[in-house]
């Protein structure tokens, strides 16, 4: 079987974190098919070296390294001095022990794919492994999501979108293949640079943990769960609590709205009321997803695919969202989500309130969309058929 060289921007643990949570799932359904996963990954946070029993099960070894601190000034050099793009030695790369890691570990073992997951963090190393089969993922556009953000008022991303797009415009043309999880970040991609050889394997859901529930759902409970160290959760928190709760509340007074997840700032926590809930980060999001009456996602910044609607598809509850919420999702407007722009998710969610045979139609319908095409092992499966493909194309 198959060993794979994984080289990480982020550890997999904690996995409501959604750049990690792919690593998670991924290496371990290789890993129950019989594939030997190293990993070496870079790290940010000072837990995460001691979070490594909770999937060093799935690897055969596995590698931390502190990330090391880029100014500006050493992306401006990159983008401006193309000989400094691609490092050829560990002295002229971001992080030298993760070079010099890598070198070991590939005189040590022969490896049938390297496969990088992140963009900026790791592309560097290409020059170490471009005589083997690789692949990045880097997950997303970062032009996309910055472009995203201007749209809504941030005049900083202003400034980064031209370094985004600099770098994004030979960043990943080394590589045997880019991965994306949807297909605006594809889009984006091949604008800035059409010669990518580039696919598209979305996230999945966990069916055997995200299974239906027989709870009774609350009556006019509004629901949206998010990591809320996220800016576009944040935003998405305001669209809802300034624009959205009140234009429902004129029609349905009795409404109420939880907010569901990961370390909400101050200003979140003070919302807290008799309409408003404010829970925190909780053991599971699962019972909040089978007793809601509604999933509200009115994201307005970001990029990739959102597993917060993949759960909630997959859970039952009704979803109203914007288009970009469901970026990469292939649901249908009032058959498997209500799908429509931030101004008019207000009247949909009031039109899902009143009507109990739509809510069954998109609950019946959002899990079926997820068993048919987004499980882990679907995911896995479209891995592996691309890990063959690029192997083929080196023994040619």
């Amino acid at each position: 079987m198959k060993k794979i060289l994984l080289i990480s921007r982020c550890p997999p643990y904690p996995i409501h974190y959604g750049d990690r949570l792919i690593i998670w799932h991924l290496a371990r359904e290789l890993s129950a098919r019989g594939y030997t996963v190293d990993l070496l990954a870079l790290y940010n946070q000072d837990d995460d070296p001691e979070l490594i029993s909770h999937y060093q099960q799935y690897f055969r070894h596995i590698e931390l390294y502190r990330e090391t601190n880029r100014s500006r000034f050493d992306y401006l050099r990159r983008l401006l001095i193309p000989s400094t793009r691609f490092p050829i030695s560990a002295g002229n790369s971001f992080t030298p022990v993760m070079w010099h890691t890598i070198e070991a570990y590939l005189d040590r073992h022969d490896y049938d794919v390297v496969h990088c997951f992140g963009g900026i963090s790791v592309y560097e190393f290409h020059q170490l492994f471009a005589d083997k089969p690789n692949i990045i993922t880097p997950y997303e556009s970062y032009a996309l999501y910055l472009e995203r953000s201007i749209e809504q008022g941030n005049l900083p991303a202003h400034l980064m979108l031209p370094i985004a797009r600099g770098f994004e415009r030979w960043m990943f043309t080394p590589f045997d293949r880019t991965v994306v999880i949807a297909e605006p970040d594809k889009n984006m991609l091949l604008s800035i640079q059409p010669h990518l050889n580039i696919e598209i394997i979305p996230n999945g859901i966990d069916l055997a943990n995200f299974q239906l529930l027989d709870y009774a759902r609350q009556p006019s409970t509004l629901v949206f769960v998010g990591n809320y160290e996220y800016p576009p959760n944040q935003d998405a928190v305001r669209a809802l609590v300034d624009h959205i709760l009140p234009r429902v509340r004129e029609v349905i007074p009795e409404v109420r709205l939880q907010l569901v997840g990961n370390n909400p700032p101050d200003w979140m926590r003070d919302l807290t009321n008799e309409v408003i809930e404010v829970t925190g980060r909780v053991p599971d999001v699962q019972p909040y997803l089978a007793e809601g009456t509604v999933f509200v996602c009115p994201l307005r910044i970001g990029a990739g695919l959102k597993n917060k609607v993949l759960e909630a598809l997959a859970m039952g509850i009704p979803v109203v969202a914007t288009p970009l919420s469901v970026d990469g999702i292939d649901v249908t407007h009032q058959a498997s989500a209500w799908v429509a722009d931030v101004n008019d998710i207000a009247e949909g969610v009031i039109a899902v309130l009143q009507d109990t045979n739509l809510q069954q139609t998109l609950s019946h319908n959002g899990r079926i969309l997820i068993e048919s095409g987004y499980s882990w092992a679907s995911t896995a499966d479209q891995y592996e058929a691309l890990y063959d493909a690029i192997i083929a194309e080196h023994h040619k």
